[in-house]
């Protein structure tokens, strides 16, 4: 194995343990850098090392990058206040909840997942009854479809849990409105309502927003992330590991938390989001948590699979940690996430499609 292919877990460790950076090299720095900003988290590990008073010791040229890199992510949460503020007035008219999902929910509650995080767009969840009133406010404002073609249009409307994603036609934001939070179509439909009935109301000028529940927030991104590509898993691990460092303070929040997933039918994405955030971010879980899960979900996936698939797929795009191993893995996940949102006959005509008509 070459040099530079043998630190697949530099930034994870460095992100749990900042002080270990005190013994790093040139080439070290040079990795951790590059590392941090293929997994988009290279504000957060800015965050880590400034607090554990490393930085300084690092070359000035990775001083220079993660310093840029923590205004930019500065500029993203200002951008995205700013952005919001013209979504409420879009739609205020409406007499319709709007959730904040991910990454603006977190940065209107000031979580600290929010800390350091890019914004890559905006997700928020409204009533499927509510979409067409929902489309036509936000067309006025100047939001409007993204390229798409019928086919697509079919495959958001009648398959996913979204509509086709929406850009402005002046400042390029991304828009994506869920009405629900999984796909109909993967066989695990937790009832929208269920989430709007446990949705949190927000104080003073994000009064309009609702987010949802910790528990139900967390289920959430781990579903997100779980019967997704894992193109961002890292970054999104990372916003479940601080999430639940957070919410964890609450006596009531793992019991809570265990039985929501029951209710919903969501353990298994949540078991995995558990197990890889004890293992990569060392987060603390209890162990009953862990035990409960595991006794109550299976997947058809062996356990040692699932194992393999993720140990590889969740390290960051970089040729210090991806090899080939790390591509196979990422196929493997590939067809993993369409198989568990798409019954087999649905999938294939869906690939067939995609491989005959790739644009």
């Amino acid at each position: 194995m070459s040099p530079i292919a043998a630190q697949p877990y530099l930034l994870t460790a460095t992100l749990r343990q900042p002080e270990r950076a005190r013994r790093y090299g040139t080439r070290d720095w040079e990795r951790l850098v590059w590392q941090s900003r293929a997994a988009e988290l290279m504000a957060q590990l800015h965050l880590a090392l400034d607090a554990a008073d490393v930085l300084r010791l690092a070359p000035a040229e990775a001083q220079r990058h993660l310093n840029l890199a923590a205004e930019i992510a500065a500029r993203h949460a200002s951008a995205v206040q700013s952005e919001l503020r013209e979504l409420q007035e879009a739609l205020h008219l409406l007499d319709v909840p709007v959730l904040l999902l991910k990454g603006a929910a977190y940065c209107v509650l000031a979580n600290p997942a929010s800390i350091g995080r890019i914004f890559n767009d905006i997700d928020i969840l409204v009533p499927k009854l509510a979409l067409p009133g929902v489309e036509q406010h936000l067309t006025w404002a100047g939001w409007h479809p993204s390229n798409t073609n019928a086919y697509d249009e079919r495959y958001y409307r009648e398959w996913m849990h979204e509509i086709p994603p929406m850009e402005h036609k002046n400042r390029a934001t991304v828009l994506d409105v869920h009405f629900t939070i999984l796909p109909p179509t993967s066989g695990i439909r937790p009832n929208p309502q269920d989430l709007f009935d446990s949705a949190l109301q927000l104080p003073g000028e994000w009064s309009f927003f609702r987010v949802l529940a910790p528990t139900d927030m967390v289920i959430h991104s781990a579903c997100h992330l779980f019967f997704g590509e894992f193109h961002k898993g890292l970054r999104d691990l990372y916003d479940l590991h601080r999430l639940l460092s957070d919410f964890s303070a609450r006596a009531e929040f793992w019991p809570g938390l265990v039985a929501r997933a029951q209710h919903l039918r969501l353990g298994l994405p949540l078991l995995d989001a558990l197990q890889q955030c004890r293992r990569l971010y060392e987060t603390q879980i209890p162990d009953d948590v862990i035990a409960v899960l595991q006794a109550q979900v299976r997947s058809p996936w062996p356990r040692f699979m699932r194992a393999w698939i993720f140990e590889h797929a969740l390290r960051p795009a970089h040729a210090s940690a991806f090899g080939p191993s790390t591509r196979l893995a990422h196929w493997m996940v590939f067809v993993r996430s369409h198989w568990l949102r798409m019954p087999l006959p649905l999938l294939a005509y869906h690939l067939a499609h995609k491989a005959l008509f790739a644009q």
